[in-house]
């Protein structure tokens, strides 16, 4: 029976695999879906594909503050923010350059930046309680009912995407749940290798939760974007992380919050929450430029994210 150091190594690399797996299934299974209700892959990958890869981060999140710290929960989340924009989107750019849609930036990016400013103003004053977890899940209703709205009101467009509307699939249905399943599993196995060797070494709870865990948090965004970008479903790359920053806030801290208060230590509130809002401001000024995210682009969002993880160690 495999234990210690060659158990977490193990699930490291079966993590990773079941990850790819997954994004390969999910990717192909939405891109479907998408046309068969007639909906646009950003849509699809800004609410359904972006809740359910935010999944692990729920779960981590939530057995992180009520078995370990809140400070796992927190670090989490805004790591896996950070990540999505510095990794994420640097390293699927990198891959293809990004178009953003209109709708996203209109519809959806307002949204992700609302959820990052309310974060560090309700945060301020160092707890995040249950009044401001239950405003967080009022601002997510409100996002939700938005959406659903838009897209009633403005299906995708026949001409453009002459199958959509043609009804789904038991297949396309079986691509996104097996890909779903796929991610959380190989997210939890990574998470529990990473986790497993850093406690060893005494690394601090918030610092495990900003590295290891938002990196493994993150990769099912990761792999879901990068295997967008490579069969050139941009809409996914961008709305998947866009959506899942908006989720990562509104659902995931709002839910903790209301299980158990959220401390924020002033280092935080120093260097993470600010470096959290510098990401979201430059992302959102790269995407308004062009309407497109470069490989210069995605070049500077890698430098700077590895720019981050080396102050977190200074």
């Amino acid at each position: 029976m495999l234990s210690g150091t060659p158990l977490y190594v193990l699930l490291l690399v079966g993590g990773i695999v079941a990850l790819y797996a997954g994004a390969e299934l999910l990717v192909a299974g939405a891109g479907r879906l998408a046309l068969g209700i007639g909906l646009r892959a950003s849509t699809v990958g800004v609410t359904v594909i972006a809740f359910a890869t935010t999944a692990p981060e729920l779960f981590v999140a939530t057995i992180g503050a009520l078995d370990v710290s809140t400070d796992i929960g927190l670090g989490a989340v805004v790591g896996s923010n950070i990540a999505n924009i510095g990794l994420v989107l640097g390293i699927s750019a990198l891959v293809r350059p990004l178009s953003v849609s209109e709708t996203v930036m209109r519809r959806h990016v307002p949204f992700m930046v609302l959820a990052a400013f309310l974060l560090v103003a309700l945060g301020a004053n160092g707890t995040i309680g249950r009044l401001e977890g239950g405003i967080f899940l009022l601002v997510l209703a409100g996002f939700t009912v938005y959406l659903l709205y838009y897209v009633n009101a403005d299906p995708a467009p026949m001409i453009d995407e002459p199958d959509a509307g043609g009804g789904i699939t038991l297949r396309d249905g079986a691509l996104v749940i097996g890909g779903l399943i796929a991610l959380v599993i190989g997210s939890r196995w990574l998470v529990s290798g990473g986790t497993g060797v850093l406690s060893a070494l005494g690394v601090p709870d918030l610092v495990i939760g900003l590295t290891v865990l938002a990196l493994g948090t993150s990769l099912p965004e990761l792999a879901a974007s990068v295997v967008g970008a490579v069969r050139d479903e941009t809409g996914f790359a961008i709305g998947n992380v866009v959506g899942s920053n908006i989720y990562n806030v509104l659902a995931v801290l709002g839910v903790v919050a209301l299980i158990t208060p959220i401390d924020i230590a002033p280092s935080t509130l120093r260097l993470e929450l600010p470096v959290l809002i510098v990401f979201t401001v430059l992302l959102v000024a790269m995407m308004g430029y062009g309407r497109r995210l470069t490989r210069l682009d995605g070049a500077a969002l890698v430098v700077g994210y590895g720019v981050f993880l080396s102050l977190l160690f200074l």
